[in-house]
């Protein structure tokens, strides 16, 4: 069996690529440093590429990057990455939230430290032979208020060292609960104008994105308390550089600590590195050999978890599914994309909208990786097999294909139940899924209840409810050699408009479909390999 291809493309912890070439299903092969036009030559054979800041994954690398399946990122930020490019292709962006967590914490709480006590500004004086203890005087940190941007990994566990040492946490973030803010010790505002001006202190721990860039501009710089100190480890560009320098140099902003810039690495002329009332570290906030071993680690683990089971953790651009959910979740999985593919096959005519229901014992889950799965299947014709759980949703928004989710109990007859409705201009295709065990079925069509299983050759015919056409069928396709495993029929009423599943062991030829299509009590023929 060809094994799968792994490339290290920069520097990655020791145990994280030992762990992965101890995997007889890998080959890995460690090659850092190289340029954009070297990774694009060789990319092309890889399933997967690990990396940390250094590496650029560019559209024009995914664009030729044929075979790569996922990209490990040893680390939190992802700006080296096109995550949409990567989302198109199909490809799962990972990367390790978890593993430098105590590591910035610390940083950042040493960085605060620094500022209270000028000890860089005061080591600089002393090694130049000077004694001056009337220029680096400090505050404490007892009574003081610490005011945290983003309360999530990081952020608390900041708060939790600034409450040892006897500081009040207070904290914006637009998404912790009032609940988890309680049990945190944290008094939560509801808007940073409101939060700022009563911090002494303020530390950002929010990811870099389009609305937390200059999240700190001119006009809330203005809005802190005189005499405030910053801190920031988290993303370069939350505080806008210049409108701080001003702030400094005006006198209202005191100090700030900075380990992240809008520019990497810092330019040397930038005023930053010169002003005395600013702290510089130059993106340590990772840099500790406990860190690079858990992120090394962290993300080797996921990406042989994802290469070799489909189990997705930390992805930046798919919902995670661990082992036992993923187990949990696979029958449901697995009848969605068919039944996808089978609504796909019997609709006629383009689709405007698509609606997945479910109802019963299935809404207990997380129910989006089986609605992604729905959607491969609807798209399989549309998109081939490039298509896959991770790039089906930019798919659907290409196509202009509208979907939604929709959770209810109404069905008392099933207990588990999946329904994909589709929508073509003024009509509706509706088919309802059963699972029982691990066993999908097919249990209504429309308004028609029938029973029939999801998978194999399906022979599905619509035709006029009339004495003698089941009979007539089996003829025909005896006379063509086609056995039929299993029949199921569904009508609304006697004489109406019926639907029959056939359960076939082969393929029927054109021959044999065209010989019942002529048929004037025949509506529609569709044979469709659910394999």
């Amino acid at each position: 069996m060809e094994k799968i291809k792994i490339l290290v493309a920069d520097p990655i912890s020791p145990k994280g690529i030992e762990y992965l070439k101890k995997n007889p299903a890998f080959d890995v092969e460690t090659r850092v440093g190289l340029s954009e036009g070297e990774l694009a030559a060789i990319i092309p054979s890889y399933h997967a590429i690990l990396i940390r800041s250094e590496t650029k994954i560019r559209s024009s690398l995914i664009q030729v990057a044929e075979q790569l399946r996922v990209i490990g990122r040893a680390g939190v930020g992802i700006d080296n990455v096109d995550v949409p490019a990567a989302t198109a292709r199909g490809i799962v962006v990972m990367n390790t939230p978890v593993g430098n967590t105590i590591s910035t914490a610390e940083h950042a709480f040493s960085l605060l430290m620094s500022l209270a006590r000028n000890i860089p500004q005061a080591h600089l004086s002393m090694t130049k032979g000077e004694w001056d203890r009337k220029s680096f005087q400090g505050v404490e940190l007892k009574d003081k208020t610490l005011g945290i941007i983003g309360v999530g990994r990081i952020g608390s566990e900041v708060a939790k060292r600034a409450q040892v040492f006897g500081m009040r946490v207070i904290a914006y973030d637009p998404f912790l609960t009032h609940a988890r803010a309680q049990i945190l010790q944290i008094e939560l505002f509801e808007t940073l104008e409101e939060m700022l001006p009563q911090a002494d202190f303020i530390t950002l721990h929010v990811p870099g994105t389009p609305e937390t860039m200059n999240l700190l501009d001119a006009k809330r710089l203005a809005c802190c308390k005189k005499g405030a100190r910053l801190i920031n480890c988290a993303r370069g560009g939350l505080i806008n550089e210049e409108a701080l320098l001003q702030a400094i140099d005006s006198g209202h902003i005191a100090a700030a600590a900075l380990d992240v810039f809008t520019i990497e690495p810092l330019p040397q002329n930038s005023p930053l590195r010169s002003h005395p009332k600013i702290i510089l570290t130059p993106h340590l906030g990772a840099s500790t050999q406990e860190a690079q071993e858990n992120v090394g680690l962290e993300i080797a683990e996921a990406v042989e978890a994802y290469l070799l089971h489909g189990i997705i953790r930390n992805a930046v651009n798919m919902p995670n599914v661990e082992a036992r959910a993923l187990a949990v979740l696979k029958p449901y999985i697995q009848a969605a994309t068919r039944l996808g593919y089978l609504v796909e096959q019997l609709t006629p005519h383009r689709l405007d909208a698509v609606k997945i229901h479910y109802s019963g014992k299935v809404n207990e889950h997380d129910t989006t990786p089986i609605t992604r799965a729905a959607l491969k299947g609807l798209l399989l014709t549309a998109g081939g097999t490039s298509v896959n759980e991770v790039n089906v949703l930019h798919l659907a928004d290409n196509l202009g294909l509208k979907w939604s989710e929709h959770k209810n109990n109404d069905d008392e007859e099933y207990k588990d139940l999946i329904t994909l409705e589709a929508i073509f201009g003024k009509e509706h295709l509706s088919v309802a899924v059963a699972i029982f065990g691990n066993r999908p079925r097919i249990v209504r069509v429309n308004d028609r209840n029938l029973e029939a299983a999801l998978d194999g050759k399906l022979l599905v015919i619509e035709n006029r409810d009339r004495p003698g056409i089941i009979g007539w069928l089996g003829t025909i396709l005896g006379r063509h050699h086609i056995n039929i495993a299993s029949m199921a029929l569904g009508r609304a009423e006697p004489g109406s408009r019926a639907l029959s599943i056939l359960h076939l062991d082969s393929v029927p030829s054109t021959d044999a479909l065209q010989e019942i299509a002529q048929d004037k009590d025949i509506y529609s023929v569709k044979f469709i390999d659910l394999r």
